[in-house]
Order: C-alpha cells, then sequence, then structure tokens
C-alpha cells in the first residue's frame, strides 16, 4: 500500500483540514489536565499529544481515529512519577511502546473478537458518562457567565448545522470555539480559560533519553507499570477503534493498530511526552466534524504543537465553556441513547453484561477493569446458556436387561454435572449403551464426567457400552478418559 494513497490521506481535504483544527483545539486543555493528574509539566501531555498524533497518522490501522495523551494512561503514572520522578516515566513510556509493538506481531488485536456487543456498548456508555462528569468541575461554583456561555456554546454547535451553505461546510464545534473566544475577549467577563490551566510551552520538543540506569533494577521498576500501561492502551485503542469503524463503516486493521500505538509511544518517550493512546472523546469529535482520512490525525497533531508553541497568547484566552460545551456534544453523541430502549426487549443476561461493564468502569474509572468484568460475565452467562442445553433421554433396549441412554448436546465444565445427574446408576441392569453421535466432549472436565458415569455404572454391575462418538470428541476422549485403567479410576473416585 502506498504511504500517501489518496483514499487514506487526500479524499476529504478540506473536511479533514477543519476537523483537524477543532480537535487540536480540544486537545490542548485535555493534555494538560491529564499531565495534571499524572503529576507532571504540562509539557510533557502536550508534547506526548502532538507526538502521538502526528506518529499514528502514518503508523495507525484506524484513518480519522485520534491517539494522544489519555486520562485513563495518565492514572496508571501516578504512583511511578511520585516514587521514582519523571526520568522513569520516559523509560516506561519506551518500553510501553515496544510491548505494544510485540502485541502487534503476536496479533494479540485478535482477542476483540470475544468482546460481545452488550461490552462495546457498555465501553461507550461509560465513556460518555466519564467525558460528561469530567465537565463538572468547570460547571461547579463559577459565575452565570459560565453557564451562560455553555449553553450559547450548544446552541451553536447543534443549531449552526441548520443554516443554510454555510452550515455543512464549516464544523459546529469550530465556530463555537471562535465566536465565544471573541466573546470573552471583547466582554473581558472573568470566566476561566486555557491559560488557566497551566503554562504552555513555548519551545519545540526536543529529543531525550531518559536519564536512568540501564540496569535489571530500572527494569524491576518500570515494567509492572510498562505492562498495565500497554493493555490499558491497547484495550481503549482497540475499543475506539472498533466505535470508529461503526460510525464510519468502513474496516480497520488493528494489528497494524498496536504496532502503531507502540511506535508512538516509543517517539512520545524519546520527545519527553507521557505514553498514550486512542480518544474516544476527541476522535468522536473528529469524525462528527467531518474529518476521515490519516490526513486530520496529522493536521490535529501538527495544529496543536504550532498553537501552543506560536499562538499560545491566543489559545490561552480560549474560554473552558467552549471546550466544555463541545465535549458534551461528544458525551451526548457517544452516549448509545438506543441501549436504554432497548433495555425491554433484549436478553436479562445481555442487559447485565452492559451495566455492569458501564457501573464498574465508571466507579472505578478503569477502562480495562470495566471491559475485563463484562467480558467475565458474558464468558459465564454464554456458559451457563450453552450448558443448558443439552438434552439426555433413555429408552428400554430389552425390558430389565438393557437401556440406551443418547446424549444431545455440548458437554463441559458448565454442563458436566447435569451430564452426570442425568443416569439412573441404581437401576438394576445388564447393560447400559451411551449413544454420543450427537454430543461433543470439549474438555477436561467433560472427560471426567463421562469416566464417573462409566466407573459408577461398572461399579453397580452394569455393562457399560459408548458408541457414536465423534472424531473431535475421540480426540479428546481418547487421551483423557481413564475409566479403563484401574489405578486412575480408584484415584478419580477417591477410594469410594
Amino acid at each position: 500500500m502506498a504511504l500517501f494513497s489518496k483514499q487514506e490521506w487526500f479524499s476529504n481535504i478540506k473536511g479533514d483540514t477543519l476537523s483537524g483544527i477543532v480537535v487540536a483545539l480540544a486537545l490542548i486543555p485535555e493534555a494538560i489536565a491529564f499531565s495534571i493528574i499524572a503529576g507532571v509539566d504540562p509539557k510533557v501531555g502536550l508534547y506526548a499529544s502532538f507526538c502521538i498524533a502526528v506518529v499514528i497518522a502514518f503508523t495507525g490501522g484506524r484513518p480519522g481515529m485520534i491517539s494522544a495523551a489519555t486520562g485513563a494512561m495518565a492514572l496508571l503514572m501516578v504512583t511511578l512519577v511520585r516514587e521514582h520522578g519523571l526520568e522513569y516515566l520516559l523509560a516506561a513510556t519506551l518500553l510501553t511502546g515496544v510491548l505494544q509493538i510485540i502485541a502487534g506481531y503476536l496479533k494479540l488485536a485478535e482477542l476483540m473478537r470475544f468482546v460481545s456487543r452488550s461490552v462495546v456498548t457498555g465501553f461507550v456508555n461509560a465513556l460518555a458518562i466519564l467525558i460528561f462528569m469530567a465537565q463538572l468541575p468547570e460547571l461547579t461554583n463559577v459565575t452565570w457567565h459560565v453557564y451562560a456561555m455553555t449553553v450559547a456554546g450548544l446552541g451553536i454547535i447543534y443549531l449552526f448545522p441548520y443554516l443554510p451553505t454555510i452550515g455543512k461546510s464549516v464544523p459546529s464545534p469550530l465556530v463555537c470555539i471562535v465566536v465565544l473566544t471573541g466573546v470573552y475577549m471583547v466582554s473581558g467577563m472573568d470566566i476561566r480559560t486555557v491559560g488557566d490551566m497551566g503554562e504552555l510551552p513555548d519551545t519545540l520538543p526536543m529529543f531525550l533519553w531518559p536519564s536512568v540506569p540501564l540496569n535489571l533494577e530500572t527494569l524491576t521498576i518500570i515494567f509492572p507499570y510498562a505492562i498495565m500501561l500497554a493493555v490499558v492502551g491497547l484495550l481503549e485503542s482497540m475499543m475506539t477503534a472498533t466505535i470508529v469503524d461503526d460510525l464510519t463503516d468502513t474496516p480497520s486493521d488493528k494489528n497494524r493498530e498496536c504496532k502503531g500505538q507502540g511506535i508512538a509511544n516509543i517517539g512520545s518517550g524519546l520527545l519527553g511526552g507521557m505514553a498514550g493512546c486512542a480518544m474516544i472523546g476527541q476522535s468522536v469529535i473528529n469524525i462528527k466534524s467531518g474529518g476521515r482520512t490519516r490526513l486530520s490525525t496529522l493536521i490535529a497533531g501538527v495544529v496543536l504543537l504550532l498553537m501552543v508553541v506560536f499562538l499560545a497568547d491566543w489559545v490561552s484566552q480560549i474560554p473552558m465553556a467552549a471546550l466544555v460545551a463541545v465535549m458534551i456534544m461528544v458525551s451526548i453523541g457517544t452516549f448509545s441513547w438506543e441501549s436504554i430502549r432497548d433495555l425491554k426487549k433484549h436478553p436479562m443476561s445481555t442487559n447485565i453484561v452492559m451495566l455492569a461493564t458501564v457501573a464498574v468502569t465508571v466507579g472505578t474509572h478503569n477502562l480495562a477493569i470495566g471491559v475485563f468484568v463484562g467480558v467475565l460475565l458474558a464468558a459465564m452467562f454464554f456458559a451457563n446458556k450453552v450448558g443448558n442445553i443439552m438434552y439426555i433421554g433413555s429408552q428400554e433396549v430389552e425390558p430389565g436387561k438393557e437401556r440406551e441412554y443418547q446424549v444431545v448436546g455440548q458437554v463441559f465444565f458448565a454442563s458436566s454435572e447435569r451430564f452426570i445427574a442425568a443416569f439412573d446408576f441404581k437401576e438394576s441392569i445388564d447393560k447400559v449403551t451411551i449413544n454420543l453421535s450427537r454430543a461433543h466432549f470439549w474438555d477436561i472436565t467433560a472427560v471426567q464426567a463421562l469416566d464417573r458415569v462409566v466407573i459408577k455404572f461398572r461399579r453397580e454391575g452394569t455393562e457399560v457400552e459408548l458408541v457414536g462418538l465423534s472424531e473431535a470428541s475421540a480426540t479428546v476422549v481418547d487421551r483423557y478418559a481413564v475409566h479403563n485403567d484401574p489405578e486412575a479410576v480408584e484415584k478419580l473416585m477417591g477410594g469410594h
């Protein structure tokens, strides 16, 4: 594939340029806020956001997705920065990148197929709630001017697109930011601005190799953090890529995205930035503002750097109310409102998975834990459902002498107890035939259940014959079954 193919770079120049500028403006307060969370200078987050956005534009697998410094990653860095300092954070960032590249080559993105739609919906809803909650500090204990500016910003965002001609050609979030900044500069009202978030850098980033000892002790310190950063970063990036896939109705290369995230984090660490990953909020802003290709991501990163370094005086005057209005739009647009309507018609298990993912993610502010709980619950419900789809019937072949049992369904750890309970071991009979032609044995637990059934019948003096075992099931049964091994039988039954 060409490095600068028209489809991936230049098929939507106007939309990508304007959306990139909007995203750059929205990235500034976020990057500063995440730097503060991590306990580092604001320029660490700003340099990271610039570098990651620019690099991922070339190396990522999802055109139009925005990656930068994120809150989920910043929360994982707090202890490392507090106990060991910035240099160790930079070293951990480099190692995070290496681990993510390895994950890409190992094709670990394929694990996303185990994440059900209900977990993705829960993840999306949780992020929408977290994005909205993150705006509340800007709307608490403030003057009426802030509320007026925020409402005005939302009015511009939602009403401007209805204007003839110009409404569709310029992203309304960009209009919101420009207009409210103009109002603030003219009126001089006393409200919080981007400049109040922290000092903006006045120089371009420089190459920095972390000044930490290259020894086993350093590796021992940074490795646990790098593992967590790599996992959370890839998880959030893969989930965000899935959401952008749905929004644009286009596919993405998630294994390439893993490698791209790794390369971007290595670049960030070498330029004095913190580790980052895909950002669902900014990605949604980009898509809703018309961004579709890699050009939008590149412009977002480049414009971000140019603004904070060369236009700091202007950028610092952007009222936070304008950016709050944009992020509230993102929150409203991100939330899956149809999921509330679907609660009535979806199965209870699906609803529980979705709601649990939301609750845990919002409660812990840790996306990885929320998704893990959702996937675990979905797996448990699935195993229980499949385990219940099993039927064992029987008929007398010869009255008082022989009975045939017909097993239908999946036998594995979740259905093994039901499998054993379906047989009548106390029936006085000479022979039992167990027809397994419509059954499948999946694991060792299932084989042990079959062993117990055979052994219990034999201890009652009943002859047992297994028939119809499929080739796939026979492979597992022949390898692990022990009902024909006296010593193993005694051990399995515990001497009873």
